[in-house]
């Protein structure tokens, strides 16, 4: 409130007056701006957190009839699971030392006696009066869930429940997090965006705004891994080698399961500007918005077409991860690109994908959700794609400094920033940056993941018996068919 002046004091001025409104204006605006933002973030959380539903419904649908319940299952675990890991120490691994311009370049670490670390450090921060602190951890967990939920798809109808919760934890709790840090945390060597002390960085740092790559090709290498560690389904390929049709039980389900994943994307890569009150922001989001429809419906198309011409069918499965494919391939790029670009990302993003699903089937590699070749190929395309067509109206995240013209000011004068252009611009470091960053992500991600499935694979827990999997996981394991037949 206005101090109200004694009789010792000299009495206020109209300017004294107007001043102390002004501040007390401002200091109410930042605040629910600060309110505004969080609410924002946590409405796209929700939206991302549906696309958990969106996943147990294409995965339910694309598996045969006796692994319904199995599947079902896994990804209702994936939020359970995550949740806790997330809060425990994940989101410590990911955003330690966040703020800290000394921190860690590699992996979150404990400051502020835990930091958030089972959230111990966060009593009595300023940001909990706003919540700011804790939606952003929510809108981080869903994330993680999401690369978790990925690869449940690679290794379904076979992999033991055991195994499930090991990789699960392993992947949410440490590989997940640990690129998370490097790319989204202001300290990490791979973030172009948020470390501002280029040295620390390779090549200044990539691009990867909503996560083609942090998210997506995370959990489709992880995928793969799992695909190849695990081994395909019995009966996949005969005795010649050539595939054997296994087509999922449900249409319906995969068709109402995509929908459900395209709807949540708009919470996914409008809702990591990670805020809405900045100025520019509202236009930030809609253009991720435009972009993220374009690239989905291109690719849907394009997939579906293009198979036709092998098929001779027009498959509903197909439009489904053509959309889906289209969806990862514009994550990384949906803030960095115009519409166009976007249209031919996702567009280019739709042979990635029908490339890479058929080479899998060539080297026999039974991947029922295709989750390698939706969220690994066309994840490392995505991020790829922005050193090919960011623009250099939209590339100024981080590089050249709060000070710097910017190229939408003028286009040239963009000093530091015209090196990290899309090479269509006449840049070429940002391209080298997403490269980079791609093969850097991809062998930590392979790494890992092929030592925990083949350790899970020697300890003999990682694929239910012969036995088990030929009649079912349901009847075998969860009492009962899906399906009640009384």
């Amino acid at each position: 409130s206005i101090a109200c002046p004694d009789s010792m004091s000299e009495p206020p001025t109209l300017d004294s007056l107007a001043a102390e409104v002004a501040a007390l204006k401002a200091t109410s605006l930042g605040t629910n701006a600060q309110a505004l933002d969080a609410f924002y973030l946590l409405v796209c959380g929700v939206f991302v957190f549906f696309m958990q539903c969106g996943f147990a419904l294409l995965e339910a649908g694309s598996v045969r009839t006796k692994n319904t319940k199995n599947i079902l299952l896994k990804n209702l675990l994936d939020a359970c699971i995550g949740a806790i890991i997330w809060w425990a120490w994940g989101f410590g691994v990911a955003y330690g030392d966040s703020g800290n311009s000394d921190g860690n370049t590699f992996i979150g670490t404990a400051p502020n006696n835990g930091g958030p670390f089972l959230a111990v450090g966060w009593a009595g921060e300023d940001s909990q009066n706003n919540g700011t602190t804790m939606t952003l951890w929510f809108f981080q967990y869903v994330f993680a869930a999401t690369a978790a939920t990925i690869v449940s798809g690679a290794v379904a109808e076979r992999c033991a429940l055991e195994a499930y919760l090991i990789y699960t934890t392993v992947l949410t709790g440490f590989i997940y997090p640990v690129v998370v840090h490097w790319v989204w945390c202001n300290n990490g060597f791979l973030s172009g965006a948020f470390t501002e002390d280029k040295d620390k960085t390779i090549l200044g740092g990539c691009i990867d705004f909503a996560g083609s790559g942090v998210v997506h090709l995370t959990g489709g290498v992880a995928a793969l891994c799992g695909a190849i560690a695990i081994g395909p389904r019995l009966g996949r390929f005969d005795a010649d080698g050539k595939v054997v049709p296994m087509p999922g039980h449900s249409a319906p389900f995969q068709v109402l399961g995509t929908f459900i994943l395209w709807m949540g994307w708009y919470g996914f890569n409008p809702g990591s500007t990670l805020g809405i009150t900045p100025a520019g922001y509202g236009t930030i989001m809609a253009r991720a918005a435009m972009c993220t429809t374009l690239s989905a419906a291109v690719g849907g198309i394009t997939v579906v077409f293009f198979d036709r011409i092998f098929s001779k069918t027009y498959d509903v499965g197909m439009v489904c991860n053509g959309i889906l494919a289209g969806l990862v391939s514009i994550t990384a790029g949906c803030a960095s690109m115009h519409v166009w670009a976007a249209f031919l990302t996702g567009f280019i993003g739709a042979f990635v994908y029908y490339g890479a699903s058929k080479t899998m089937l060539k080297l026999k590699i039974d991947d029922p959700l295709d989750a390698y070749a939706v969220h690994g190929a066309c994840g490392g395309w995505g991020v790829i794609a922005v050193g090919i067509f960011g623009s250099n109206n939209y590339i100024t995240m981080g590089w050249a400094g709060a000070e710097s013209v910017t190229c939408i000011a003028d286009p040239t004068q963009c000093g530091p920033l015209e090196a990290y252009q899309g090479i269509i611009y006449g840049g070429g470091t940002l391209l080298g940056a997403q490269i980079a960053a791609v093969c850097i992500e991809t062998l930590w991600v392979a790494t890992l993941s092929l030592m925990m499935f083949y350790a899970l694979k020697f300890a003999g827990i990682l694929r239910v018996s012969e036995e088990v999997e030929m009649a079912g996981m349901d009847v075998s394991k969860h009492g009962g068919s899906a399906y009640s037949t009384a």
